[in-house]
């Protein structure tokens, strides 16, 4: 297999730097763009120190594929010289998630549709990728026809200065001065804050849509029904996910566990233990557990679910859609 020439757009910020930490495995040869400011700036990627360079127009001349961890501003600005360079573009934002022509791509589940894509990729919504994961056992068992979730999403998911931001107020409260926020609408530390994105007229959040809208393009099921909460909660790291899931048929719980336990990229756990934020943390398996009969409506099941949103919410189902593009 020929060596494909990789590129990030947006390498400086989080999901970014975590794709070079999952890359440096792969052996690609890769460069490194980010806007103006951040040029210049020296990065290490496997044991060599790269020059980040200014994204311009004309800067995609080469590459292969390249991963965008960037704004969907960006994005948007620069998916036409991308694609016009010959390369395909495996895009983080939201900038092209809804549209017809762009695959949205989960590799364990819907890899096909990554063939079919005409220069752009998109990479779903980090909650929407771990949901997803733990559940497509489940569709692979009975079609799904509704699902309710409540997701716990923790601070990092607001990028690098959610974290700083939690702990800058862990400290205020030790040492008993005000608490600033600037990053969050409310304080964080201590505290929950139900609402993530824009609210939308009906009363949903953004963010919340996200779950269907996506959920209904990757499964290939456009009756799909979700009712989404989305919540911030004072965690550093990984997303955590209650589901009830309705199928077609009635499904036994012990059913769905070994189904879930042979998945790709899922992890049952059971016996008296449960996923957590911090066993799922700096790796790419997203844990399923809790898993028993929904009480409330026939033909339900009930998970929890956890996942690290920076990892395989984000820059590992990107790096894995670009596997599959190699293959």
């Amino acid at each position: 297999m020929k060596p494909y020439h990789v590129v990030i757009l947006g390498a400086t910020g989080e999901v970014g730097r975590e794709m070079m930490k999952i890359l440096a495995e792969r052996h690609f040869p890769l460069r490194l763009l980010a806007s103006a400011r951040s040029a210049g700036k020296k990065m290490t990627f496997a044991g060599e120190e790269l020059t980040v360079e200014e994204a311009r127009e004309d800067s995609f001349a080469g590459a292969d594929i390249v991963l965008g961890a960037a704004s969907a501003d960006l994005a948007r600005r620069f998916a036409p010289a991308i694609c016009a360079a010959g390369a395909v573009f495996v895009d983080n934002s939201s900038a092209f998630r809804m549209r017809e022509d762009v695959p949205l791509v989960v590799p364990e589940i819907n890899p096909g549709d990554a063939l079919l894509h005409h220069g752009i990729i998109s990479n779903p919504n980090c909650s929407t990728i771990i949901t997803l994961m733990a559940v497509k056992a489940i569709a692979r068992l009975s079609p799904i026809r509704a699902m309710v979730a409540a997701t716990y999403q923790a601070v990092s998911g607001a990028g690098a200065g959610g974290p700083l931001e939690l702990s800058a107020q862990n400290a205020a409260i030790a040492a008993g001065k005000p608490v600033e926020a600037h990053v969050f609408p409310h304080q964080i530390a201590e505290n929950l804050i139900p609402q993530i994105g824009s609210f939308l007229p009906d009363g949903y959040t953004t963010e919340e849509m996200k779950m269907q809208n996506e959920g209904r393009k990757i499964l290939h099921l456009p009756d799909l029904r979700v009712t989404c909460t989305c919540v911030r909660v004072p965690v550093m790291r990984s997303h955590s996910i209650a589901v009830s899931v309705y199928t077609e048929r009635e499904l036994s719980v012990r059913e769905v566990q070994d189904a879930v336990a042979a998945e790709e990229g899922c992890r049952l756990v059971d016996g008296g233990e449960y996923p957590m934020p911090l066993a799922t943390s700096d790796q790419d398996t997203v844990f399923v557990g809790r898993v028993r009969k929904d009480l409330a409506f026939p033909n339900g099941i009930s998970l929890f679910c956890c996942g690290d949103q920076v990892r395989k919410g984000a820059a590992t189902n990107a790096v894995q859609i670009a596997e599959l593009l190699c293959r």
